[in-house]
């Protein structure tokens, strides 16, 4: 953990992101959790989030997604808390023109409070030269409709808008649409 000069935690120090490891499971689910419900609890009833929660970002799926070796997951710690997270790995959108070969940011979040300090940019680099780290290829995000802002950053950054699908949460039927680069 960082301090300041009066030995408390500095508020300051730059977040650091690291691949996480089996030993972080439960900080996964935790973070996974608490973060997708920051930014989207408003959309669904309670319960329908409750039972979405509880098998999205898991324990078991957090541990599952550790051990498949063609999976990385990343953390953002700052003073000793995990702030946020990033999942990678083989495509699994519905699109015609996805192949074995194509690789999927899943999930990036930072807690609602500590973004704009630029960890999510650098979590997000990380990420896609993870992806690319044998070579160019097929990069896929899928991205809630009304998401403006990722969409412009995603766009900034080479990807496309190139078809929909249905992001499901017990009775409540997201509008997503599918960004490519490559």
């Amino acid at each position: 953990m960082n301090r300041g000069p009066d030995d408390t935690p500095d508020a300051n120090a730059a977040p650091t992101i690291r691949r996480a490891t089996p030993a972080d499971a439960e900080t996964i689910a935790r973070i996974g959790a608490e973060t997708f419900g920051e930014a989207f609890a408003h959309l669904y009833p309670p319960g329908d989030l409750a039972a979405f929660l509880a098998e999205a970002h898991s324990v078991e799926r957090a541990r599952a997604d550790l051990a498949d070796p063609a999976k990385a997951l990343w953390l953002v710690e700052q003073d000793g808390e995990a702030i946020g997270y990033a999942l990678a790995g083989p495509c699994k959108l519905p699109h015609p023109e996805v192949t074995p070969a194509c690789g999927e940011l899943d999930r990036i979040y930072i807690r609602a409070g500590r973004q704009g300090g630029g960890a999510g940019s650098r979590l997000l680099a990380e990420t896609l030269a993870w992806l690319e780290k044998d070579g160019p290829r097929r990069i896929w995000i899928g991205v809630w409709s009304e998401n403006l802002g990722a969409q412009r950053l995603y766009a900034r950054l080479g990807f496309e808008a190139v078809g929909t699908y249905e992001f499901i949460v017990g009775n409540t039927r997201d509008h997503e649409f599918i960004m490519r680069r490559g």
